[in-house]
């Protein structure tokens, strides 16, 4: 991934969440290099290929030639930058065993997002794959 592969990318995540807005907001704050972004309510997502359930379990990072999902996302935004720092932490996540290890972290943080700090009751998603109000 590089700075041009951000400048065509988007960044797409779920909106009715705000413990995920807190965290884009803060990552659009800190990143030189941002791809455009929008909310799983404004996207089409038929014309992305991603269907309801990918956009409620994941934040999506998309390419002209990569979809990427979850921990895998973090670390394409990361290769993007600017600065070597941000970007060798983004090339050591996405490489055995790190990787395995930042997938765990990013599902156990996505599956109890509703009991962190910043996130609200419509965080939570519940286990039968419907998302409460």
């Amino acid at each position: 991934m590089t700075t041009r592969g951000l400048s065509n990318a988007l960044l797409v995540y779920d909106g009715d969440c705000a413990f995920c807005a807190l965290w884009v907001g803060r990552l659009q704050r800190t990143l030189q290099t941002f791809p455009r972004v929008t909310t799983s309510a404004e996207a089409d997502t038929e014309e992305l290929g991603l269907s309801a359930t990918d956009i409620r379990d994941y934040v999506w990072l998309i390419t002209p030639t990569r979809h990427m999902a979850g921990a895998a996302a973090f670390s394409g935004l990361l290769r993007g930058q600017r600065q070597w720092g941000w970007r060798f932490l983004g090339h050591l996540l996405d490489t055995w065993p790190v990787s395995v290890v930042a997938d765990m972290g990013y599902r156990l943080v996505a599956r109890f997002r509703h009991r962190l700090p910043g996130s609200t009751p419509s965080c939570e998603i519940p286990r039968n794959g419907s998302h409460t109000a």
